[in-house]
């Protein structure tokens, strides 16, 4: 009899939905939903970049705003990271996200790259590719196509059953993204196609997206052509040559930037209202569809910030990107006039704005107990390496490290070159700090030494990682130190380079668990009255809140760091700017008691925060920039203290194990 019922209610649930499949394709000029004649008007929001208890919130202000229409990303490497080890669950249930677009009377186009871009730690791609050194990304690679294909398999499994054929939201779904301006490789991309089909995608219609001055490099016959392009730029030009080659396709902006992003070290990013209300207006009245990106911009949290690929421009937290909808999901300028202008193009009132967000205040907090990062007792047990290596070689996908060795005797004036840093480091000979070292834009990773040093003397570099390069062919970007250390000194007329051997090295994972916060929290002791003296420390503070909102922590007094609270991890920080304040979303506090820890690698100064009611996302500190390296010219010039140097010609190897070469670079 169970036997008997089970089929029953299979059979009940084909036969539901079946009767409710629909249809959605391009026609003739125009798209088809159901038959008739369909603008897509869609809204980009992240479910990665929104906590869960507020996706349905976002949604619903989304469908306020006019759109009929939820875009979203996959992010390839929040959900597989560890390789071969899937979350679909709790902030990762991508599935329930697209059953709660449908609840609200939205559609939905998945775009599951295996490449996203979308200013996220590598471009979505999971950091434990890079494990295989000779890879080769976003190519037809053996490896990395098995990889996309284990991937694609579970996003199938997931939202197949979801496509509007099967009685799903879903209409659309991209192959790869932006692919023309990476590079040439059609093979690749149509590698990409089958793999789409091949899991469960084989009636949905697939597109591809790129710029009207690329898009033709890798454009498949059987796919839809897209066009992504900002504000401000000449709408019906950027249609005009697909219009050329396929007259009779539905035009659509797959991504029409609202706003842009902001990088730590640079000016805030804005954009008018009038530019992008206007763009879209000549779409709808040329029946062009459209995507907003972004309708809602969110958090990056944790540490799922990429970086710009301009000598190194690591992303802020906040991805506000002035959209409509601001960071805490509040409505803003941009919203009431783009809701003013669809409200025109819709033959029904507009729904009413969702109830917005409480927003609260914590007076300040004051930090009583820390745990020193780098003091014995509280290290990870290190692993021997005979050469410098990666952090992905040592298993270690995010978050900092330290590379411990001996040091030859050499004179004050030696240069440290590290070949290469990635990202951020500390230098310490003897555990004291000799300087600061960054891979941004108009730096180089070599500092001088300010002192002679003993043979036998300690030397410790402290990297942080900062969020892989997430757009050109920069991606891969493994982090730590990917080359080498060498010190290069003079011998008399000779130059000398040692080139560094034997390290012990320590791994700092991010923890993103509470279990393993509240387990440092509880190690930590009374803060003694100096402080961390500016070493890396985590930090621990309470506080007692009688209801609980969203607010913004005033981190302005801080270095530069992590914070958790009541173990949810929000960002980074860094004192340099723009962004002074990082979004703490009301869901993950409570009543009560709430404890806050951070990590700062630099030290406070002031060990304390507060939440404010507003962001602080435009003040600017480049002045807390690194000053240590040595830049350009000077580089040359500082080795033998003088310009046109004499080459090198020979070097022990001071006994301590590493290896010395004459002139080696």
């Amino acid at each position: 009899m169970r036997h008997f019922l089970t089929i029953a209610l299979l059979a009940l649930s084909s036969f539901l939905c079946t009767a409710h499949a629909g249809s959605f394709e391009a026609g003739k000029g125009t798209f088809l939903l159901n038959g008739k004649p369909f603008t897509v008007k869609a809204a980009e929001l992240h479910y990665a970049r929104i906590p869960r208890p507020y996706w349905e919130h976002r949604i619903k202000m989304c469908k306020a705003l006019g759109m009929n229409t939820i875009c979203i990303y996959i992010f390839w490497n929040k959900h597989e990271q560890r390789e071969g080890v899937f979350n679909w669950s709790d902030d990762c249930d991508i599935a329930a996200f697209c059953r709660l677009c449908q609840k609200n009377g939205m559609y939905v186009i998945v775009r599951p790259g295996p490449y996203v871009c979308a200013e996220w730690e590598m471009g979505g791609l999971p950091w434990w590719l890079l494990k295989k050194r000779d890879i080769s990304l976003r190519d037809c690679d053996p490896y990395f196509l098995e990889c996309v294909k284990r991937f694609e398999t579970e996003v199938g499994k997931q939202l197949a059953p979801l496509t509007i054929e099967n009685g799903g939201p879903i209409i659309m779904m991209q192959v790869e993204n932006e692919y023309g301006s990476y590079a040439e490789n059609k093979p690749y991309v149509s590698e990409v196609r089958d793999i789409l089909r091949s899991v469960g995608f084989d009636k949905t219609v697939l597109f591809q997206c790129d710029w009207s001055s690329n898009f033709e490099m890798n454009a498949l016959p059987d796919l839809l052509w897209t066009m992504n392009f900002g504000t401000g730029a000449k709408v019906l030009d950027q249609f005009k040559r697909v219009k050329q080659l396929r007259p009779d396709q539905p035009l659509m902006c797959s991504e029409y930037w609202s706003g842009w992003f902001d990088g730590w070290g640079t000016s805030h990013q804005t954009r008018p209202y009038d530019a992008m209300v206007n763009g879209i207006k000549t779409m709808l009245d040329n029946n062009i569809s459209f995507s907003l990106y972004m309708a809602h911009g969110g958090t990056s949290f944790a540490q799922w910030a990429g970086a710009n690929n301009k000598g190194f421009a690591p992303d802020c937290t906040s991805y506000d990107y002035d959209a409509p909808i601001n960071e805490q999901g509040a409505a803003t300028e941009k919203y009431y006039k783009l809701r003013e202008l669809l409200q025109g193009y819709s033959d029904t009132k507009l729904p009413d704005l969702p109830k917005p967000m409480p927003i609260i205040q914590i007076p300040e907090v004051r930090f009583d107990h820390m745990m020193p990062l780098l003091r014995a007792g509280n290290m990870p047990e290190p692993v021997s390496s005979h050469d410098v290596m990666p952090m992905e070689q040592y298993d270690l996908g995010y978050g900092s490290i330290l590379y411990s060795t001996t040091m030859p005797a050499v004179k004050a004036g030696t240069l440290l070159q590290i070949n290469d840093m990635c990202d951020y480091a500390i230098i310490y000979v003897n555990d004291k700090k000799v300087g600061e070292l960054y891979r941004g834009n108009g730096y180089e990773t070599t500092l001088r030494l300010p002192e002679d040093v003993a043979e036998g003397s300690s030397l410790d570099i402290f990297i942080e990682a900062m969020g892989r390069i997430n757009y050109s062919k920069l991606i891969n970007d493994p982090k730590g130190i990917t080359r080498s250390v060498e010190l290069l000194t003079t011998n008399g007329k000779d130059e000398v380079t040692y080139n560094l051997k034997d390290w012990k090295v320590y791994r700092f994972p991010i923890y993103d668990d509470a279990a393993s916060i509240d387990s440092l929290a509880d190690n930590m002791s009374a803060i003694p009255g100096t402080g961390s003296a500016g070493t890396p420390a985590y930090y621990k503070a309470s506080f007692t809140l009688k209801k609980t909102g969203d607010t913004y922590l005033d981190m302005s007094t801080w270095g530069k760091g992590l914070v958790w609270v009541n173990g949810h991890c929000l960002g980074r920080f860094w004192n340099v700017g723009p962004q002074q304040t990082l979004f703490l979303p009301g869901c993950w506090l409570k009543k009560g008691k709430n404890r806050v820890v951070v990590l700062d690698i630099t030290g406070p100064a002031k060990a304390s925060l507060r939440g404010l009611a507003e962001p602080v996302v435009d003040q600017l500190h480049r002045e807390f920039l690194p000053k240590d390296a040595v830049k350009g010219k000077a580089l040359k010039e500082a080795l033998a203290g003088r310009a046109g140097a004499p080459k090198a010609k020979a070097a022990a190897d001071g006994g301590q194990g590493n290896d010395a070469a004459p002139g080696a670079k």
